[in-house]
């Protein structure tokens, strides 16, 4: 026993050395990806108008990667389109290409099942995501005072409708009855439902999520810390393959507090990054006192936890894992200002072979507003180690 102690000994020692000269991988490294973002500039696109029709209100963009072109969402609810753009990069300087100029060459009008304009206030389109078939997905928040519901539909390219995802029951509203004339708050909360959309790279995949925690979700102040309230919106995960689509999961989405100077946030993007459940999502504040403000997030759905049965989050969340995120870019940051940015696309592979980033931003239709687009380089280093 003696001799093979002996023998043991030095090769215990030889583990442990070599063991303690391995780099150690940091927790969060294992969730996310080492991805940072470089600012290279922006472009103004100002009030105009094309083919009778005001260009702004831009809620949302996709790239066609196919055809080098981008599609904008206009969220006019009067007569709900989106545009097609031709962005131009100049790239004489590889570390740091521009946003050279966007051209508009086309307008197309959405239609209904029926194929007829919509009618106004029957959708605000507000997301948009391009699949591999050539077709269009686009959310509306719906209008509440006309009681329109929110919707996840399918457009061609030339603008007519194919189909609709059905919506769980806690994202719509409790219509009132004889035995209940005045229904509790419930669902999509006005004006900040279905933001953000995006498709996996494999298309296969739809996710949605809400600006704004749904009505019946929102902390009760009696029970929360009001300087740190918890704010939870909802993403919702769909299969879109055969033999028909499908809710696969949904998930909490951690929003930002907005704080007494930031006035109100919201999540106004979603971008899916890969496969494997990471995302790049976009949130928007404004306050009187500061203007508005946006910050990028990593976020990930690894180890979140299914809460497609809940008509209400409960106040503790005993089991309930949401989605992780960390921060990847505030805009203050740029020290320039930032306007109205509701929506983010991939745009052309840059000369150095990495995705860029395109942000855009949302006038409301103000004529002395500019639209603003943003141009990003996204870039993913070597896995951190410490």
């Amino acid at each position: 026993m003696i001799k093979l102690l002996r023998w043991m000994l030095p090769l215990l020692c030889c583990v442990l050395l070599v063991g303690c000269s391995l780099p150690q991988v940091k927790a969060e490294d294992r969730v996310f990806l080492n991805l940072s973002l470089d600012y290279l500039g922006d472009y103004q696109l100002y009030p105009t108008e094309f083919d009778n029709t005001p260009v702004g209100g831009i809620s949302a963009l996709t790239y066609d990667r196919k055809r080098d072109r981008i599609y904008a969402l206009s969220d006019d609810r009067t007569q709900p389109r989106f545009y097609t753009l031709q962005l131009q990069l100049d790239q004489s300087n590889p570390d740091r290409p521009q946003l050279k100029t966007l051209t508009l060459e086309d307008v197309t009008l959405l239609k209904d099942e029926q194929a007829q304009p919509y009618a106004v206030d029957q959708i605000d389109p507000e997301g948009l995501a391009l699949t591999p078939q050539d077709t269009l997905w686009i959310s509306s928040e719906g209008v509440a005072w006309r009681q329109s519901p929110p919707a996840l539909m399918e457009f061609d390219r030339q603008g007519q409708w194919q189909q609709q995802l059905p919506l769980p029951k806690h994202f719509l509203a409790i219509p009132a009855t004889d035995d209940n004339p005045d229904p509790p708050p419930h669902g999509i909360d006005n004006n900040r439902g279905f933001e953000a959309l995006t498709l996996s790279p494999e298309g296969d995949r739809i996710f949605a999520v809400t600006e704004a925690p749904l009505q019946q979700d929102y902390p009760d102040p009696q029970l929360e810390d009001p300087e740190e309230p918890r704010f939870y919106n909802r993403l919702l995960h769909y299969w879109l393959g055969e033999p028909q689509p499908q809710l696969l999961a949904e998930y909490l989405y951690p929003l930002q507090p907005a704080g007494l100077l930031k006035g109100i946030n919201g999540l106004t993007e979603l971008l899916s990054v890969d496969n494997g459940g990471h995302f790049l999502s976009l949130e928007r504040s404004y306050s009187p006192i500061t203007g508005f403000n946006a910050q990028i997030f990593q976020i990930t759905t690894a180890l979140a936890r299914d809460t497609s049965k809940l008509d209400q989050i409960p106040t503790e969340l005993a089991g309930i894992t949401p989605i992780q995120k960390q921060s990847l870019f505030e805009l203050k940051q740029l020290r320039m200002p930032v306007s109205n940015l509701e929506g983010m696309t991939w745009g052309p592979v840059l000369a150095d072979g990495s995705p860029s980033l395109v942000l855009v931003s949302d006038n409301n239709f103000d004529a002395d507003q500019p639209t603003q687009f943003l141009l990003f380089r996204l870039r993913q280093n070597r896995q951190r180690v410490s």
